[in-house]
């Protein structure tokens, strides 16, 4: 069993041993999460590489006080959403209040999809969909405290993740007619 304060200790050190164990142990996960957030692999890497130097510098302050991977994939979602904010993607987004013609409630669509059939086409969607799409339906933050993070309204965060769920299904409902014209072809 690993010794996460052991290990801890060592990064607070400055044990390039303990940081490669610590990035070993975690980076798998945390590339995961920081997929979700980015357009690519690369992308995705350039975030983790972030996260990981942030968290060697500020190792110091982990207290224990939860597990260190949920710690780590804090920063990991910080540092995406960092990245996110510097384009502004939902600048020029309408507020849900101003919207007159909301999209109905639909059924789960997204049930039988591989995740990485859904990593792709989340990955697909406008950067500010993406994030708030991640931030509600993954992450299980509130639209208040997506707007906190964001600097964002409320209820452009509820657009956002209105206009990534109708994204998401057109997309779904495109990929499902394709993949079925193609297996009709054969």
């Amino acid at each position: 069993m690993l010794d996460e304060r052991a290990l801890v200790e060592g990064c607070r050190h400055r044990d390039r041993t303990a940081q490669r164990k610590l990035y070993e142990l975690f980076a798998g996960k945390l590339f995961v999460v920081s997929q979700r957030y980015t357009k690519n692999r690369d992308d995705a890497a350039d975030v983790l590489q972030d996260a990981f130097v942030k968290a060697y510098q500020h190792i110091d302050t982990f207290r224990f006080e939860c597990p260190l991977e949920a710690w780590l994939k804090r920063i990991v979602i910080n540092t995406a959403l960092k990245h996110l904010r510097k384009e502004k993607p939902w600048q020029h987004q309408a507020d849900i209040d101003d919207m007159t013609n909301v999209l109905p409630q639909q059924g789960d669509i997204l049930a039988g999809l591989h995740y990485q059939q859904l990593l792709r086409l989340v990955q697909e969607l406008p950067p500010g969909c993406q994030a708030v799409f991640n931030l509600y339906a993954i992450e299980g933050y509130t639209h208040p405290e997506i707007a906190q993070l964001l600097d964002i309204s409320e209820g452009t965060s509820k657009s956002q993740f209105s206009r990534a769920r109708a994204l998401l299904q057109q997309k779904i409902k495109e990929e499902f007619r394709y993949g079925n014209e193609s297996v009709r072809g054969q």
